[in-house]
């Protein structure tokens, strides 16, 4: 009854933009992974950070759960209103407020996209660097602490984002950080926020820092004839210290699936897929030292290009792959999951999860930003199959404590939501009943994405 209430009062609010239509409810209920459908009581449009403190201090009062959905592209179940209540869309919540050229930061409403802003900027000579891969919310990126393909050298949502706005549970509003570039006043709440995955806050504005759109941009791709050549490459490169932009392994069988879904003629094997800014001499002679190092590990068809639409349609395979797998199997249902270990561990547990998928019938190919020590297992269940499932699950869960027993984390950039819950005491012993502590003081009836991150109320 008391969800019933707070949907009648929030609906005094926002009128026609409060929805419960079955079809809303369930667009909102979808994810891109595996996960069950949970459908919320109702899906409210919001315009501003007021609308979203009035709803909370409603949902607070009638302990109704509250879920911010960006555009549902997490692979955790972040967005699942597990408990139904209220959730916020923030597409509504788009607007660029100000871009300093001279500063190099962006202040943006949440519900703004990753190309919405670059193409914002555009004519500016910035660009804001952290690419997931998918067009997702800045909200949501900053939310899940996102990162992706640049990270390597521009980081991750966690260095890119200066300052927030942020609705507390009680419908406080409330800033963190500023647009200056460092800081020594108290807790550094911004950080804190950024992937605490909307269990703490939700985020109503960013500020954003900017990088300056590089003189040259080169692109490269080589093959190996095993895992272990491409990744002991990435170490050799890195500990040179070339500074790349994007360094990203693709095993055999993503480019078949590529090969199949683009009409491509790449040779089936591990491939390093590589992005060098800088100015047209620099890019060329890290190109150059880059091929040398590859060669001396058996690389081989090392093909890199300057050429705007020559570097797109090399990229596009990379970008696209998830889909090319999709489309390969079109019966079967995505397990994507990802672990980050120490760089030097990488070449290790690449080649034990591949092993270990080759043990079972799950189609399981591999892909990630290998620059940083991070990549990913999209594990393709067939449609209905509870076989699969446990298989792909126990698959998933050998990774994990493959990637803690090497000194690593269950996830570098996906997030845990309600997928990797499980393994939260087991990474952060003690620490996760600390974050539990937090969220309990800052969201004492647990109404902010429940069943997500910390131990439930």
């Amino acid at each position: 009854m008391t969800v019933k209430i707070a949907i009648k009062l929030i609906k005094k609010i926002l009128k026609e933009r409060l929805k419960e239509s079955p079809a809303i409810l369930r667009e909102h209920s979808v994810n891109e992974a595996h996960f069950e459908e949970f459908l919320p009581d109702a899906v409210a449009y919001v315009n501003s950070a007021e609308e979203v403190s009035e709803i909370a201090k409603i949902c607070s009062s009638h302990e109704c759960p509250i879920t911010a959905w960006g555009t549902g592209t997490s692979l955790e179940g972040h967005s699942l209103a597990v408990r139904g209540g209220i959730v916020l869309n923030m597409g509504n919540m788009n607007k660029v407020f100000s871009i300093s050229t001279e500063d190099m930061d962006v202040i943006v409403q949440p519900g703004l996209t990753r190309e919405e802003l670059n193409k914002e900027l555009k004519t500016t000579g910035l660009f804001f660097s952290v690419d997931p891969g998918a067009n997702a919310s800045i909200g949501g990126m900053a939310a899940t602490r996102a990162s992706g393909t640049t990270t390597l050298r521009y980081g991750s949502m966690r260095e890119n984002v200066l300052a927030l706005q942020v609705v507390l549970a009680d419908g406080r509003i409330i800033r963190t950080g500023s647009r200056a570039r460092k800081s020594s006043a108290g807790y550094d709440l911004t950080k804190l926020l950024v992937g605490s995955e909307g269990t703490l806050g939700i985020i109503t504005e960013l500020t954003l820092r900017l990088h300056a759109q590089p003189d040259s941009i080169s692109a490269a791709i080589c093959s190996f004839p095993d895992i272990e050549s491409a990744v002991q490459t990435v170490i050799s490169t890195i500990q040179m210290a070339i500074p790349m932009a994007r360094m990203e392994f693709v095993d055999d069988s993503t480019i078949i699936a590529c090969n199949q879904y683009f009409g491509s003629e790449m040779l089936p094997r591990p491939h390093l897929f590589m992005e060098f800014h800088g100015t047209k001499q620099s890019v060329q002679e890290q190109a150059k030292t880059v091929k040398e190092i590859a060669t001396s590990y058996e690389g081989s068809d090392f093909v890199w290009s300057l050429k705007a639409e020559e570097r797109s349609h090399l990229w596009n395979s990379r970008h696209k792959a998830f889909w090319a797998i999709k489309n390969k199997y079109p019966d079967h249902n995505a397990m994507a999951t990802d672990v980050c270990v120490p760089i030097s561990k990488l070449a290790e547990i690449i080649t034990q999860t591949h092993d270990d998928i080759k043990k079972t019938n799950i189609p399981g190919p591999l892909l990630g930003h290998v620059g940083d020590g991070n990549f990913h297992a999209t594990l393709l269940i067939r449609n209905g199959n509870k076989e699969d499932l446990e298989t792909s699950m126990k698959l998933a869960d050998n990774m994990a404590k493959r990637a803690l027993l090497l000194g690593g984390t269950v996830t570098g950039e996906h997030g845990i939501g309600m997928g990797k819950i499980k393994y939260m005491e087991i990474e952060h012993g003690e620490a996760w009943d600390v974050m539990t502590d937090i969220k309990r003081i800052l969201d004492p009836n647990g109404i902010l994405n429940p069943g997500k991150l910390v131990k439930t109320n």
